[in-house]
């Protein structure tokens, strides 16, 4: 390395040779401002290359400048070795599954996760039923990311509040955004801020440990329960409402909804769509759950199934399989110990279906909901996209605790970010956000709440492909960047205190060994001081 009296700067790395390359000003033409490639190792002070020759310096100095876009000068790039920072906004399978995408085929891309929780994994952690641990397996693969050297988790950072998506615009040379759904859609009916009527994802989160949620405290001192809607959701509240509770205590629910379970007096759960059976959302492996549920009895009316054998047939296979299950159930005779079960059984469930909701029912004072009004539907079309319209009837029906899952939906993130209220999703082109280079989407803000995580993890791919394509045709700003090194100080000024993945895994840590301890695979942490403190030591 040339002595610092010669006034020589080296090239950090061949990879920052094309970035040097755009801030040289040598000769006075604006033309050099345009993107071009140096291949040398030293510049002086000024920011000129140096000649072949120079006493002290390589011999193997080069320019090449300008340089058009062709595909040979995009070969070039690659060959250089372009080592892009990547900022990705949310920490669920959206996001790790496209830092996934863009480590694995870029080796120099350096990927920032942002995430507003002190915790990673999203809906994998705060939105899977406790009860079913397999599907959360695929933390395996997203903490195998996280642990990549060239991708770094920032967690309790609020995007669109601790730091604009500007800012990070400014700091990477593109931004993601994968943050998903974190609203549910509303009903839009009288009573619906009674006590006692609550949304599912806000029930889900509280049984799930998600922070916002942790006080929520559902009254479950009612016989009856009703939810509206028929997706996986809907039957997962209704699994946890009526799973005995020493099942339960082997699973990662948290302790106080664990609490609350144990006292519930809920013994019947309705779940109510406004279409038929052949529309329902949910898919086989739920329904079976709920037909095997041990301790519960289904209540399917044959009557709600006559007529549809035909429709049955012309069904795709899932659909097929699902249905001829619904049809089974309901028209299942009763055996002598299944009739004895009948009267002993403390609990029961049962699918109403042409119903949609009109008004809540309060007490005499106005205090809580103890009923729900329904109209009754009636289908116009055929098969899955037959429309509900009224009849002009309607239907009450008592309970003292409504859950609304009539879907998730996003919220805007930030002023500057194009958004679709209409549809709940930032409008975008194959994950490439409209009229905002450089800025991506992926998951559920891009397509809207729909689909297993199996869809969101091809979906991602998707927009990592679109992201790497834009890269290597030169879409994308080629000067430096600096990344995490430009938020950090932002982050510090505005008094933000940034998680790291080795943090994370101190609350790993402690909610295994908490969990261990009583019986249960972990005992999630859900007091974000709590977290901080246990981060801290």
């Amino acid at each position: 390395m040339a002595p610092p009296e010669l006034g020589l700067r080296p090239l950090a790395s061949m990879q920052n040779a094309h970035q040097w390359g755009a801030e040289v000003k040598g000769g006075g033409s604006s033309s050099h401002r345009k993107p071009f490639i140096i291949i040398c190792r030293w510049r002086n002070r000024e920011g000129t290359c140096l000649p072949d020759g120079t006493p002290g310096k390589s011999d193997a100095i080069r320019c090449r400048s300008p340089a058009p876009r062709t595909r040979g000068f995009r070969q070039l790039l690659s060959t250089l070795e372009l080592a892009p920072h990547i900022c990705v906004v949310g920490s669920g399978p959206a996001g790790f599954y496209t830092a996934q995408h863009l480590l694995k085929h870029h080796p120099r891309a350096q990927v920032d996760i942002y995430e507003k929780q002190l915790v990673p994994f999203g809906l994998v952690r705060f939105g899977v039923a406790p009860d079913h641990p397999e599907v959360k397996n695929v933390i395996n693969t997203f903490t195998q990311t996280a642990r990549s050297t060239r991708c770094a988790f920032r967690g309790n950072v609020t995007v669109g509040r601790d730091v604009s998506v500007s800012e990070l615009r400014e700091a990477y040379h593109a931004v993601v955004l994968s943050y998903g759904a974190e609203d549910h859609n509303i009903l839009g009916i009288p009573g619906e801020e009674l006590p006692g009527v609550i949304s599912a994802r806000d029930f889900v989160g509280w049984y799930n440990g998600l922070p916002e949620n942790r006080k929520l405290a559902p009254n479950l001192n009612c016989d009856t329960a009703l939810i509206l809607g028929q997706g996986n959701v809907a039957l997962d509240v209704a699994r946890i409402l009526l799973t005995p509770t020493e099942l339960l205590e082997k699973t990662d629910i948290t302790a106080e909804a664990l609490k609350v379970l144990k006292q519930s007096q809920v013994k019947r759960v309705w779940i109510v769509g406004r279409r038929g059976p052949l529309q329902v959302a949910f898919t086989i492996k739920e329904l079976r759950e709920m037909i095997n549920l041990p301790g519960s009895q289904p209540l399917l009316d044959p009557a709600d199934f006559s007529g549809l054998e035909e429709s049955i047939k012309e069904a795709s296979r899932p659909r097929k399989r699902l249905l001829e299950l619904l049809l089974r159930t309901a028209r299942k005779p009763p055996g002598p110990k299944e009739a004895d079960s009948k009267v002993t059984t403390p609990r029961a469930w049962g699918l109403r279906f042409l119903r949609s909701p009109q008004e809540m029912l309060p007490s005499p004072d106005g205090s809580r909901v103890v009923g729900i009004r329904l109209a009754v539907m009636r289908l116009e079309g055929s098969d899955e996209n037959a429309q509900a319209v009224p009849t002009g009837a309607v239907e009450d029906v008592p309970c003292g605790l409504v859950l609304s899952s009539v879907g998730y939906k996003s919220r805007p993130i930030d002023p500057t970010v194009p958004f679709d209220p209409k549809l709940g999703v930032i409008p975008n082109s194959e994950g490439r956000v409209l009229g905002a280079p450089g800025l991506y989407c992926s998951g559920w803000v891009k397509r809207g709440p729909t689909g297993v995580i199996a869809t969101t993890m091809n979906d991602s791919f998707l927009t990592g492909q679109a992201l790497l394509q834009d890269l290597e045709e030169g879409v994308l700003p080629l000067g430096p960047k600096l990344g995490y090194s430009v938020i950090e100080p932002l982050l510090k000024n505005r008094g933000v205190q940034p998680v790291s993945f080795k943090d994370w895994e101190k609350l790993d840590a402690e909610e295994v060994a908490q969990g261990q301890a009583v019986g249960k695979p972990r005992e999630k942490l859900v007091d974000p001081q709590q977290m901080l403190q246990i981060i801290s030591r």
